[in-house]
């Protein structure tokens, strides 16, 4: 068998690991998956109709509002899904099983790799669900063609798989479960600080350069144009760039902390 057979074979069965472990303690996943969930319906209905006002003009009722929050609440769905990765693989690394691991004849590599793709796995099966809810409450999607919807689940995939490395970073350094889940904490507070709520120019002035220059708006902007037939100018490919920029960060970063990590 060769080396890329024996790399795929085992990092499929640390995936299935991973996901054996999410459904045998769904709670971690469920409490995240309500962040996202609650934000939603809290700011849709009880701020809904100021801020359509606001948004879409005097008269505009509360659908401006679902349409203009919705691609703000799938990319903090991420943020929130891949805090649990950090927590994850701390404790693989803190429980002793990583050290198992070493001394067995599997892939090196498969280990951080079954994090990932399971971690992403369940970023978009949380996006869906939460895209779900977002639909029963009255978001509609405008203008939107099959190659729109395609492009925008790609940058969804593209953004879960650069927040995981990130996390898995996160885990690694991080001394127990509660310390990673604490690093891994800007995943969900960066997007309450960009465009998902408010529209940039509509913020302080001194605040403005914070929330514009940082990966979840530019993706934010580009979803909104993508599934809302708006302007997306240069937030595209800034969103492709900055997922790249993090994609790599974050391997680089993981796979270099586990190799030198010898618990």
């Amino acid at each position: 068998m060769s080396a890329l057979s024996l790399a795929v074979r085992d990092s499929t069965t640390m995936l299935r690991r991973n996901l054996l472990h999410a459904r045998r303690y769904p709670s971690m996943t469920l409490n995240l998956l309500l962040t996202p969930v609650m934000l939603l319906l809290l700011f849709v209905y009880l701020f809904g109709d100021v801020m359509s006002a606001g948004i879409g003009g005097a008269g505009a009722d509360r659908s401006a509002y679902i349409a203009y929050i919705v691609p703000g609440i799938l990319l903090m769905t991420i943020g929130s899904t891949v805090v649990g990765t950090a927590v994850s693989v701390s404790n693989d690394m803190t429980e002793g099983i990583i050290a198992r691991f070493r001394i067995m004849s599997i892939h090196r590599g498969s280990v951080l790799v079954g994090h990932v793709a399971g971690s992403v796995l369940q970023a978009v099966l949380s996006v869906v669900l939460v895209g779900a809810v977002a639909v029963a409450i009255g978001f509609r999607s405008r203008d939107a063609g099959a190659l729109e919807w395609l492009a925008a689940f790609g940058l969804l995939v593209l953004f879960a798989v650069a927040l995981t490395w990130i996390a898995v970073g996160m885990g690694l350094i991080s001394p127990n479960a509660e310390a990673a889940g604490n690093n891994a904490m800007p995943m969900i507070l960066l997007p309450l600080l960009s465009s998902a709520f408010v529209p940039v120019d509509a913020m302080p002035g001194w605040f403005q350069p914070v929330a514009e220059y940082q990966p979840f708006t530019p993706a934010i902007e580009t979803l909104r144009g993508l599934l809302l037939g708006s302007g997306i100018g240069d937030n595209g490919w800034l969103a492709v760039a900055w997922c790249l920029a993090l994609a790599v960060l974050g391997y680089f970063w993981s796979t270099s902390k586990f190799d030198r990590d010898p618990a």
